[in-house]
């Protein structure tokens, strides 16, 4: 049998969800232009955090609700990279994001100028469905964004 550990076969399979997520939009944008690219994406993210929501979800054992999505959010800005820290509120939670792997990812492959673009299309998209697969009556907005030149990334989700 292969002498892999489960921390090695988790990387490979990091970096290669990380290869291709960048690999298929520069080939769409190859062909199709960066808009056209970017518009494609868009319609990915509105599916692949559902799937990545139930996944940890059931995997957690949460449930429904604000707690349950921070605890999940949690777990997946952890497994992917991310250095963040949170602050509850009495109407909902923050994340502050002072790293980010896929602004620099971007930056690291010669792409930061577009880092800018992806961002705000994928986050806003991502994180609104993020929050509608635990409660329907939190609101995501995004403050702060370090691929607008912010110092962090701030999410925010409260109760509407």
């Amino acid at each position: 049998m292969y002498s892999l550990t489960d921390k090695q076969r988790a990387e490979y399979f990091c970096r290669s969800y990380k290869a291709a997520d960048g690999l298929w939009f520069m080939k769409v944008e190859e062909k199709h232009g960066f808009n056209a690219a970017l518009e494609i994406d868009r319609e990915v993210w509105k599916v692949m955090p559902k799937i990545q929501a139930r996944m940890i979800k059931s995997m957690l054992g949460k449930g429904e609700g604000e707690n349950a999505l921070l605890e999940s959010l949690k777990a997946k800005l952890s497994m992917e990279g991310f250095k963040f820290k949170v602050e509850k509120k009495p109407d909902g939670f923050r994340i502050q994001i002072s790293d980010c792997p896929w602004h620099n990812l971007m930056a690291k492959s010669g792409r930061k100028e577009y880092s800018e673009k992806v961002g705000t299309a994928i986050c806003n998209v991502e994180y609104s469905v993020w929050a509608s697969e635990f409660d329907e009556n939190i609101r995501f907005t995004l403050q702060t964004q370090k691929c607008k030149n912010s110092e962090y990334c701030t999410l925010n989700f409260k109760k509407r």
